[in-house]
């Protein structure tokens, strides 16, 4: 398992289109892909899982990969995020 702590560069926060851009992504890899925020933990490969989480712009989630592909995913879903899910 391998975790991180990543700040959401999104002025809105995780609404539904950076949520489905993640959610989209996520799916992409075999690891089971989870954040957490506060004291919310939500499936990143579920829409509803990452809205129910209710993330706002600027703040600091812990992401977390295990599985097969973890380094990889850890990878890629953290350049996106960085990115701002763009």
């Amino acid at each position: 398992m391998v975790t991180r702590k990543i700040l959401i560069n999104t002025a809105v926060g995780l609404h539904l289109r950076p949520a489905g851009r993640l959610c989209q992504k996520a799916m992409e890899y075999q690891s089971r892909i989870e954040f957490t925020y506060k004291d919310v933990h939500a499936n990143a490969k579920s829409v509803l899982s990452v809205l129910s989480a209710c993330v706002p712009g600027g703040s600091e989630i812990e992401l977390s990969c295990e599985g097969e592909d973890e380094e990889k995913a850890m990878k890629e879903l953290s350049e996106l995020i960085e990115q701002g899910l763009e």
